[in-house]
């Protein structure tokens, strides 16, 4: 069994910031790679990285992460709780999901700091 967090904003869209999403859907998938339940997850106020979600997501059992942007600080906070980052994702939440679990989903490479922000993460 497998739980997936994405970032979602309020229109059913990948955030395209990880760390300013207005909230995450959680998915839990079976073995067979069938979605069995989704619950909402109120988002963190301020920086993705600087929150405590990734101990929340540990918590929880996430251990995949299907992110739009997302700075090099989180993805190193979220690997070092045991959550796999699969960054620049976007697009409809329930059809991303569909595709991940297909097999069409790889990540793609580039993190937040190659873009500008108002802010810079680190890790902690």
């Amino acid at each position: 069994m497998k739980k997936i967090a994405v970032p979602v904003t309020g229109d059913n869209q990948v955030d395209a910031h990880f760390g300013h999403c207005e909230y995450f859907k959680v998915y839990t998938i079976s073995e067979d790679n069938i979605v069995l339940s989704v619950e909402r997850m109120d988002s963190p106020e301020g920086c993705g990285c600087k929150s405590d979600i990734a101990s929340v997501f540990q918590n929880e059992g996430v251990n995949i992460m299907l992110s739009g942007g997302i700075g090099t600080g989180a993805i190193n906070v979220l690997n070092a709780h045991g959550i796999e980052v699969v960054r620049n994702c976007s697009g409809d939440v329930t059809e991303l999901i569909a595709e991940y679990l297909s097999g069409k989903i790889v990540d793609g490479g580039a993190t937040c700091s190659e873009h500008y922000h108002e802010h810079e993460c680190t890790n902690h």
